[in-house]
């Protein structure tokens, strides 16, 4: 099939994927899942060698991609003079960095909103909105951070306001709106944001990675910064490549104390580079997510409806029983244009009371996993 046809079809299966999102009983999630793999088998030969012949009557026909083959080859249905966005993870020290390449954005933009708008503000909008700010660093030219890419995208949407009378004009990539630099944290930053959202009558919604969290605690030396009423904090990503960690529980009563914020409205958010979708816990009782999930313990993380997470034996990636743990495998209707179904070596249980992120498994990747990288690469 030539590239014309090809990114037609892409282009339609991008539509139906941002209409499944904005009303989920649209069309059924296997079928539109299905269409994508048939796509990517179509328009990659390495996902044609992944499948070894077999037809894609289900799901359960569709291989998982290891997240490792970001790291070796390009994931991609598209030419590189197409790329729009090239994503790079974060790795470990010394290790080979992974790419997420993309040719449109509007997708993963749509998806990311409608998550973090479901996890993180209100169910009915009351009042000013909040103050958004990152305990992170701007985003570079060209970007590369899916992760402040993302949060430069709720400045915009879920504030959108001058920080305060000094500026003029709302704008995301304000330096006084990312809090973290070389040079550390900007404390100035932090307090000229506080005052902003109390002067605005507005809560503060702060983004920030677990491990800059810990260095602003750091920085506090046990002074508290009480934020306004109804702020909450939004923390992700764990401490892979840091010589120093801190469990979440602890992490997130040290936010509470600090900050003088409610446990629950710290908010633990997981995402990868190689996805286009995140996961969120329902811990804010006011937000949709928490509507939809009353009571639920921090925690425990739910997917949005055009992604799902399956726990996979580490040997066969078979799916496993519920409330068994495995290795965590996503299908993310998002990846139109990389990889429908992808198996990484973080463990996950799934229970009634949602999904459990239970650190990594140790050692090499499993043979299966090999298996597949070698298929993609045309071994």
């Amino acid at each position: 099939m030539e590239l014309p046809q090809l990114l037609e079809i892409s282009d339609g299966l991008h539509q139906r994927v941002q209409g499944f999102a904005a009303r989920a009983d649209s069309e059924s999630f296997d079928a539109l899942a299905l269409d994508i793999a048939r796509f990517q088998t179509e328009a990659s030969p390495g996902f044609r060698r992944l499948l070894r012949g077999r037809a894609l009557r289900s799901l359960a026909d569709v291989p998982a991609l290891p997240s490792d083959a970001f790291r070796l080859t390009r994931v991609a249905t598209f030419p590189e003079q197409l790329d729009s966005v090239r994503f790079v993870t974060s790795g470990t020290t010394g290790a080979e960095r992974g790419r997420h390449v993309m040719r449109r954005t509007d997708t993963y933009e749509q998806l990311s909103l409608a998550a973090g708008k479901s996890a993180l503000l209100p169910a009915q909008a009351a009042g000013a909105p909040p103050v958004v700010v990152a305990l992170a660093t701007a985003p570079t030219t060209p970007e590369s951070s899916s992760l402040s890419y993302m949060m430069a995208r709720f400045m915009a949407r879920f504030d959108g306001q001058p920080l305060d009378g000094a500026e003029a004009r709302f704008e995301a990539l304000s330096s006084h709106r990312w809090l973290l630099s070389d040079a550390g944290v900007s404390m100035s930053g932090l307090t000229r944001a506080i005052r902003a959202a109390g002067e605005r009558g507005s809560a503060l919604l702060l983004l920030g990675t677990a491990f800059a969290l810990v260095r602003l605690l750091d920085d506090l030396l046990g002074q508290p910064v009480p934020l306004p009423a109804g702020s909450l904090i939004m923390q992700t990503g764990g401490f892979k490549g840091r010589s120093r960690e801190v469990s979440m529980p602890r992490l997130r009563g040290r936010l509470s104390a600090a900050f003088d914020v409610a446990p629950e409205r710290v908010v633990g958010e997981y995402g990868m580079t190689e996805l286009t979708s995140q996961l969120y816990e329902a811990s804010i009782a006011e937000s949709e997510l928490g509507l939809r999930h009353p009571g639920v313990e921090p925690g425990f993380y739910f997917e949005p409806p055009w992604l799902r997470v399956a726990a996979v034996d580490p040997v066969s990636l078979a799916e496993l029983p519920e409330g068994e743990v495995g290795l965590a495998c996503f299908t993310d209707l998002g990846n139109v244009d990389s990889a429908l179904r992808i198996v990484t070596q973080d463990l996950v249980r799934r229970t009634e009371g949602g999904i459990q992120l239970l650190g990594r498994q140790p050692g090499a990747p499993p043979r299966g996993c090999s298996l597949a990288i070698e298929a993609l690469l045309g071994g």
